[in-house]
C-alpha cells in the first residue's frame, strides 16, 4: 500500500473508532481524524513488529483494517486519557 492508502485508511479508520467511542473529544473532528491516520500507522507497526503479521500490499485485507482501527481506538482513548475533560 502507499502512503495515500494509509491515509484514507487512516480517515476510515478514525471515524469507525470515533463511531465506536462517540462522545466529545478535546481535538474535535480534525483531531479525531489525526488520531485516525496516527493510529492506522501505529496499528500497522504493532502488526507487523510484535504480532509476527506483516501488513499486506491489499487495501482490503482484514487485519490491515482490524490492526488500523485498534490502533486508532488505543491513541483516542490515551488522548481522552491524556487530554480530555473530566465529565463534571
Amino acid at each position: 500500500m502507499t502512503i495515500i492508502s494509509w491515509i484514507i485508511l487512516g480517515l476510515l479508520a478514525g471515524a469507525i473508532a470515533k463511531f465506536l467511542l462517540p462522545g466529545r473529544d478535546p481535538g474535535g473532528l480534525i483531531g479525531t481524524t489525526l488520531i485516525g491516520i496516527a493510529g492506522a500507522f501505529i496499528g500497522g507497526w504493532i502488526s507487523a513488529r510484535w504480532l509476527d503479521h506483516p501488513i499486506t500490499k491489499d487495501f482490503y485485507d482484514g487485519a490491515t483494517w482490524a490492526a488500523a482501527i485498534g490502533g486508532s481506538l488505543v491513541l483516542l482513548i490515551a488522548y481522552r486519557l491524556l487530554f480530555g475533560h473530566s465529565r463534571d
